[in-house]
């Protein structure tokens, strides 16, 4: 009997390397199953899928990643026109922003911004000189975001909009010549505001459910009779849309009459269509958490424009959510990430500053554990967010278009800004909470939510789009798999899919021999670049990377379609890959800036903080998954010695947060790129100068101390005493001017703002 089993299996075995026997047998069972398991896509599904291209994580998703690949992408830089603008023009603008003026009394930009901002071309960063645009690189963009955030959030949005997801950028990859050469110029020199319309009340996420409507039709249009679209919508949280001349509009298009062909049903179309145009209500304004960029709803009744208003004119009909997506893939990595960025470097510099300038039981509120704890993690996160920020940056400017990425970047680092501003508001406390001139953090928390929701709300992001699209997008044999499930011809669908379905398997078991070796042996012996302080990091990104994409096979192997609504086992995975991602981008950008030894323990931070929180992502896959004993001897099998990565450590935590108690090379280079100023009549020159005045009176407050602990001097606020500890010679003149300057400054800094009830009314008073 036994004889008869081993050569049945040695039958099926030999068969399997059989191609006809195989493909028509073994391979033909697969097909049809996963054939009818296969879930539907909608159209927008499929363009959103099929949007920009991949890089790093295409290689974290093949368990074995080449890194050559990320050691040969150019470090970022400026050009000297690009660095010329950004301490000129932009340096100056943010010199004129008051954020309490424009959030609080204005509610909008002054005019004087406004002309400012036109004039300097600010809404032509991405626009080519030849149009009149500053033609600048994504990280130029970045950067000049990035500052002007750290001053005001309401002027990013303002800047940020017109160079991001909108018409300037639609038209560059798709518009006409003859729409191009009008409007681009105008655009870049503010003659024109743009603004793009997509979300309205029904359809929010799911652009497919959108009610706003065109149809082809005949109409008198500029005194003749012109083939053109009678619009109708309704959208709204529009930024810039109540001031925009120019409104680019996502609708549906139908035909019925079949004046553009057979099809009745075009799909999303894009134009773009001045707002002065018969028939558009336009003008009034959402509040937007109390904060001052322009943004509002519009409405179109029976609005007719010319079919040359389409983007791309008649030949992009029913191409709108692709354009949309494509352009999306790029503009996501760089607007809300930058923005992000900015708000975590000033808020890292700024209350850093304030635990040092601010005492309690006579000590800096820095001395305390528990403030150096949420120190740490400020500075950490805060590296991580710049290293991901500026390597995004640097593969757009090296020509890719990584969607899944983009998504990466967008999701964690607004994640990472509202965790960084919310500890900075547990470390101002009162004066965090107390709105006014002097309170440079309570607008920054009143906005958090703003960066979370829009261009993809966070959720969605991790629970859908990260892993969603990464599996088909990165994954090196899923999409060929789909295609092959797709194709009607069976003879070449099974053809295609039997061979594309072996490579898939010798996949699957390399990446399980590969991760049961690392397992083992904590990876130390696999290949990776790196040098002592780097390599080992590089090693136990090798391991995750490949237990990752070995746990991702298992799970699209276990649920097959049904992961498409597992949203939770989506979400692990997504972060699992976000943290590969952010963990790659530390690495890479710490030897970017030439290895700066000061810099080890905030590279040593950001790496044990992202492979733990990859760790305990992927542990958490296993329980969730529906085959529990098989998902449990993976798991055993990839851990087979425990947990291996621990979060950053108490020794560690100390050292950050002396990094942003201390003035130092380290903590300039960790916040640089921000707006930075000493006056002592702005909210942040005034902790800036404290900051440096305390620091340089530490020598004599420790004399002062010693004297208190000996019994030579009583006890008191330092600037009661400072006369008896000049009388008994145990400080000098210019010792005496340094502790009372440092004082002074100190009580500046962490005064409160106050008001007469009258003056609370900003603008709406009446």
């Amino acid at each position: 009997m036994s004889e008869l089993v081993l050569f049945i299996v040695l039958i099926v075995i030999i068969s399997l390397f059989i191609t006809p026997v195989r493909r028509n047998f073994l391979t033909r069972l697969l097909f049809n199953k996963m054939r009818k398991a296969l879930p539907k896509m909608s159209q927008t599904e499929r363009e959103a899928l099929e949007a920009g291209d991949t890089w790093w994580d295409a290689e974290l998703f093949t368990g074995n990643p080449d890194w050559q690949k990320l050691k040969d992408l150019p470090a970022v830089s400026l050009t000297d026109e690009e660095q010329a603008f950004i301490d000129g023009p932009v340096e100056t603008l943010c010199s004129m922003l008051d954020d309490w003026d424009i959030t609080h009394m204005r509610r909008d930009l002054s005019t004087a911004v406004w002309d400012f901002i036109k004039q300097n071309r600010f809404c032509g960063i991405i626009i080519p000189k030849q149009y009149g645009g500053l033609e600048f690189g994504e990280f130029a963009h970045s950067q000049i975001v990035m500052k002007i955030a750290s001053r005001s959030t309401s002027a990013a949005v303002t800047v940020m909009v017109p160079n991001s997801l909108g018409p300037a950028k639609l038209l560059l990859a798709y518009g006409s010549e003859e729409q191009k050469n009008h409007y681009l110029p105008r655009l870049a020199e503010g003659k024109e505001i743009p603004a793009f319309a997509l979300t309205g009340p029904q359809a929010g996420s799911d652009a497919g459910a959108m009610p706003d409507t065109g149809v082809v039709c005949y109409a008198e249009f500029a005194g003749k009779e012109q083939l053109g679209i009678r619009l109708n919508w309704e959208k709204r949280y529009i930024t810039l849309g109540p001031v925009a001349t120019v409104l680019g509009l996502a609708f549906k298009l139908y035909d019925p009459e079949h004046l553009l062909g057979d099809k009745g049903e075009l799909g999303i179309t894009v134009a773009l269509i001045p707002t002065n145009t018969a028939g558009i209500s336009i003008g009034k304004r959402h509040f937007p958490l109390d904060s001052a960029f322009q943004n509002g709803p519009n409405w179109g009744k029976d609005v007719f424009i010319p079919i040359a208003w389409i983007i791309g004119g008649s030949e992009r009909v029913g191409q709108g959510w692709k354009m949309l997506m494509q352009c999306l893939s790029t503009g996501r990595a760089i607007s809300l990430p930058a923005l992000s960025v900015g708000a975590a470097k000033f808020v890292c510099r700024n209350s850093g500053a304030y635990a040092r300038v601010r005492t309690q039981f006579n000590l800096p509120i820095g001395a305390f554990e528990g403030i150096e704890e949420v120190l740490a993690r400020m500075a950490g996160t805060t590296y991580l967010m710049d290293a991901a920020r500026q390597v995004t940056c640097a593969a757009l400017d090296d020509g890719h278009k990584p969607s899944v990425i983009s998504a990466i970047v967008k999701y964690q680092l607004t994640e990472g800004m509202r965790r960084i501003i919310n500890d900075g508001m547990d470390i101002q406390g009162g004066s965090g909470i107390c709105l006014g001139p002097s309170n440079y953090i309570g607008r920054l928390y009143q906005i958090i939510p703003v960066g979370i929701t829009v261009e993809g709300a966070n959720i969605l992001t991790r629970t859908m789009m990260i892993f969603g699209q990464g599996a088909v997008r990165c994954h090196p044999y899923i999409q060929s798999e789909m295609t092959a499930l797709n194709e009607t011809d069976i003879n070449i669908a099974l053809k295609d899919f039997d061979k594309v379905l072996c490579k898939h398997i010798g996949f699957f078991l390399a990446n399980m021999g590969r991760s049961f070796w690392f397992g083992l042996s904590n990876a130390r012996f696999s290949t990776t670049p790196g040098d002592k302080n780097t390599r080992r990091y590089y090693q136990q990104l090798a391991r995750l990377s490949s237990s990752f994409a070995l746990t991702a096979d298992f799970a699209l192997l276990t649920l097959g379609g049904k992961l498409k609504r597992k949203e939770r086992i989506s979400g692990r995975l997504a972060d699992v890959l976000s943290h590969l991602y952010l963990c790659s981008c530390a690495l890479k950008h710490f030897e970017g800036q030439g290895s700066q030894e000061d810099d080890i323990a905030l590279l040593n931070w950001a790496c044990q903080y992202s492979l733990h929180r990859a760790q305990q992502s992927l542990l958490a896959v296993f329980w969730l998954l529906p085959a529990r004993i098989p998902a449990l001897i993976l798991r055993s099998a990839l851990f087979p010695l425990g947990k291996p990565y621990l979060p950053p450590q108490d020794k560690l935590i100390g050292q950050l947060a002396q990094l942003l108690l201390n003035d130092s090379p380290v903590r300039d280079r960790l916040t640089s790129g921000i707006y930075i100023n000493d006056n002592p009549e702005d909210a942040t020159g005034r902790i800036e100068v404290a900051f440096k005045a305390v620091l340089s009176a530490i020598p004599v407050e420790v004399k002062i101390h010693a004297a208190q602990k000996q019994g030579k001097l009583d006890k008191g606020p330092i600037l009661s005493i400072i006369k008896s500890a000049m009388a008994k010679n145990i400080i000098s003149q210019v010792e005496a001017d340094i502790l009372s300057t440092a004082e002074q400054a100190r009580l500046v800094a962490i005064q409160v703002d106050d008001f007469d009830p009258e003056e609370l009314t900003g603008i709406f008073s009446k």
